[in-house]
């Protein structure tokens, strides 16, 4: 069997071509779409036929996970009661190329007397679908790319990009940082390379932490510190609350070879590493894991904006999320 190698490339080319010259949508009635799946309060609802369909099912997958509350509404199952999954508070974004197919037009029909705005993703200005929606974001016209002409390919493509443009140009619009995608993304690697130190660490807000004051003796730290949760080094902050450094385990056992039990009476001051490590609440916790293997520490103490303690992080915290195998 001989394949057509070059056609196959010529596919990759029109679609690639095709997406490229999706530019011209951007425009103001791409800002008004941007607007409304900004502004909605309740879902967007993603719907198309076909192969349509399956690509609306892609851009309502991103949209949920990237801030953007959205679902899928097969157009054949809506009128057979799945049409309850409508408010008034949605936004509906129909997605068909020629904007006519009687799926479509019936649900058009359905959603207008809801009173539900509708965006449409089409490649006719003329069909029914635009005539009868708030927004139209108008592809023109395409060719598709198989050899027939007529399964969707070059438009399908093209469909995806716009929807993905729309669905992070909104994203970005929210400030939608790392540590909500890694909200909403609990699972697998990806998930756990953007959990926070803050999300990681092992003291939660409000809980005691291992602190000590600069003036403070061994002594008296040690007794502060012993009912605390597990730890391993306490953290020495200056007169301002500030962190002016820290006290392993390992130290206390070097302190106790060097002195003796005259290590009792020092300060933690004089027993502190200064400056030490330290990394920001809102940082990654892959961060905190360079960190450690790079000064090969057991501990970070965690630091609010103003340089203040807020937690302990511990290598072991790091590993049980499995940022590294």
């Amino acid at each position: 069997m001989q394949f057509d190698l070059a056609y196959a490339k010529n596919v990759i080319k029109s679609e690639a071509a095709a997406i490229a010259s999706m530019e011209h949508i951007v425009d103001e009635s791409f800002v008004k779409a941007a607007s409304m799946l900004f502004d909605c309060r309740g879902s967007v609802i993603l719907t198309g036929i076909g192969k349509a369909g399956i690509i609306g099912r892609k851009i309502s997958a991103t949209l949920a996970s990237t801030g953007t509350p959205s679902h899928f509404l097969h157009p054949a199952e809506a009128i057979h009661g799945d049409l309850g999954r409508l408010r008034k508070n949605d936004i509906v974004l129909v997605l068909s190329y020629g904007g006519e197919t009687e799926e479509v037009s019936r649900l058009i029909n359905l959603v207008k007397q809801l009173d539900i705005r509708m965006v449409a993703l089409t490649g006719k200005k003329a069909s029914l679908l635009a005539k009868y929606s708030d927004v139209v974001l108008c592809m023109g016209e395409l060719i598709e790319a198989c050899p027939l002409g007529v399964a969707p390919s070059v438009t399908t493509a093209c469909m995806l990009a716009v929807g993905d443009a729309l669905a992070f140009t909104v994203m970005k619009a929210r400030e939608f940082g790392v540590e909500d995608f890694a909200r909403f993304h609990p699972g697998g690697s990806l998930g756990a390379k953007l959990i926070t130190v803050e999300q990681s660490m092992m003291f939660r807000p409000g809980e005691k932490l291992p602190l000590a004051k600069t003036t403070d003796t061994l002594e008296a730290v040690l007794k502060s510190t012993e009912e605390l949760k597990r730890h391993g080094a306490i953290m020495v902050v200056d007169g301002d609350g500030r962190l002016a450094g820290i006290i392993t385990d390992g130290d206390m056992r070097r302190l106790m070879t060097k002195h003796g039990s005259a290590a009792f009476s020092l300060t933690a001051g004089e027993s502190m590493t200064s400056p030490c490590k330290r990394i920001a609440l809102k940082s990654l916790a892959a961060e905190a894991m360079a960190i450690f293997h790079k000064h090969r520490i057991d501990e970070l103490p965690v630091v609010d904006e103003d340089n203040r303690p807020a937690g302990l992080i511990d290598v072991q915290d790091i590993v049980a999320i499995k940022i590294v195998n």
